[in-house]
Order: C-alpha cells, then structure tokens, then sequence
C-alpha cells in the first residue's frame, strides 16, 4: 500500500525541526480536535506553527516515525511515534494514532490526535 502524501510531508516537516514548515503541512483554518483534552483544540494554522515552536524548543532532537497508514474514504488513519531528549536530558516518546482529511489542495484541514506521552508508570487506571 502507498503511504499518502499528506503522512510522508508531514513526518519530514516534523524531522526537519522547522515549525513553519510543519504548518506548511495545514490549511489555515485547520481544525483540531484532541478527544481526551477538549482544552486542547483550536482552529489555525498559526497556532499550529505557535505548539511545534514549543514543543521542538523543549524537544529539539524529537524524531517522528509513521508506524503505519491506511486511507478510509476521505479520511487518512496513522499511527504515530516520536521520540527525542528534552533540552533537561529526560526521555520523550509520545506515541497514538491520528486521523485526518485533506482539503483540494492536499493540505490539513481537520484531525483528531488521540497521541499521548508513553510513560513506564505502572500506575493502574482508575
């Protein structure tokens, strides 16, 4: 199966380390949607490039990787692993699927992050 393109474009633009090009991946009214942290969602491509400028300041070595993709109807589905050092030398890896659409021009338009940090918290949930 062929990775789509919108993935391949976005797991570069994540790897180059350069937030603008990660919104580059976005069209400008992008729509986010984080489930589990509804706080978290906006609407923006600026405010897309503002979260990649902090999170690649406190993780300036994160690397992505796409697990795996799939294309449903008019909907991308990838899960997603990304790992790197934060600048205090502690470990990040933060891993989960994602699914999105593309608008005509190929860009981001909407996506539901389901990407949390992995931890080894032995931690039961409630």
């Amino acid at each position: 199966m062929t990775v789509p393109s919108s993935v391949t474009r976005l797991e570069a633009a994540i790897n180059s380390h350069n937030a603008e090009e990660i919104a580059a991946c976005f069209s400008l009214d992008y729509v986010s949607e984080v489930p589990q942290y509804p706080v978290r969602n906006f609407i923006g491509r600026e405010t897309v490039e503002r979260n990649w400028t902090k999170l690649l300041a406190r993780t300036p070595d994160l690397r992505a990787r796409v697990l795996r993709s799939a294309i449903n109807g008019g909907e991308v589905w990838s899960e997603w692993e990304m790992e790197g050092s934060t600048t205090d030398g502690a470990p990040a890896v933060i891993a989960g699927p994602v699914i999105w659409r593309t608008d005509a021009d190929g860009l981001i338009s909407w996506a539901r992050f389901y990407l949390d940090p992995v931890t080894s918290d032995p931690t039961p949930l409630p």
